[in-house]
C-alpha cells in the first residue's frame, strides 16, 4: 500500500459511535491525527478533550473544550474532555462543536455517564506532550467519576 493511500484512510470504524448518545450514552474519545493542521485551526486548541460520534456520510461530530479561560476545575484533561460530553449529551448549545473530516481526529477511547477508557493511551499522551500539557494527563486508561 503507498503512502498515499495510507494517509488517505480513515479512523472512522465499527467501533466509533454513531449518533448523538443519549445522557450516559457512549462517545467516542479523540486525538488530533498528523493530517490536522493545529497551528492554522481556530477551533481545536492544543490540550483540548475532544469526544464525539460518527455520522452516516462518515464523517464526526465532535465536541471539546480546551479551558480557554483557564478555570481551575477544568486543568485536568479528563475534567475538560468530560465539559465536552455533557454538554454533547444535553444538547446544550456551544462554538466548541464541529464536524469534521474522520481522517483528522483518532479514536483514542469512550466515555459515557461513567468515566472515560483510553484504548489507546500512548496516543493521548502524545497529543498532550504535543500541546505541552503532559501535568493534565490521566493518572490510567480508566477514569470513573461514577460507579454503574
Amino acid at each position: 500500500m503507498s503512502e498515499q493511500k495510507i494517509s488517505e484512510l480513515s479512523t472512522y470504524s465499527k467501533d466509533t459511535p454513531v449518533g448523538r448518545p443519549d445522557i450516559d450514552g457512549r462517545a467516542g474519545v479523540f486525538v488530533p491525527t498528523a493530517d490536522f493542521d493545529l497551528a492554522n485551526t481556530s477551533t481545536i486548541r492544543k490540550g483540548a478533550g475532544i469526544v464525539g460520534f460518527g455520522n452516516p456520510d462518515g464523517s464526526l461530530t465532535v465536541y471539546f473544550e480546551a479551558n480557554r479561560f483557564d478555570e481551575s476545575a477544568l486543568h485536568k484533561w479528563e475534567h475538560k474532555t468530560r465539559k465536552a460530553y455533557d454538554r454533547m449529551v444535553m444538547g446544550a448549545p456551544t462554538v466548541s462543536k464541529a464536524k469534521m473530516d474522520a481522517r483528522l481526529l483518532e479514536q483514542v477511547g469512550y466515555i459515557d455517564g461513567v468515566g472515560i477508557t483510553l484504548k489507546q493511551p500512548e496516543r493521548l499522551q502524545e497529543w498532550l506532550s504535543i500541546s505541552n500539557a503532559l501535568d493534565t494527563a490521566p493518572e490510567g486508561a480508566i477514569v470513573v467519576w461514577r460507579s454503574k
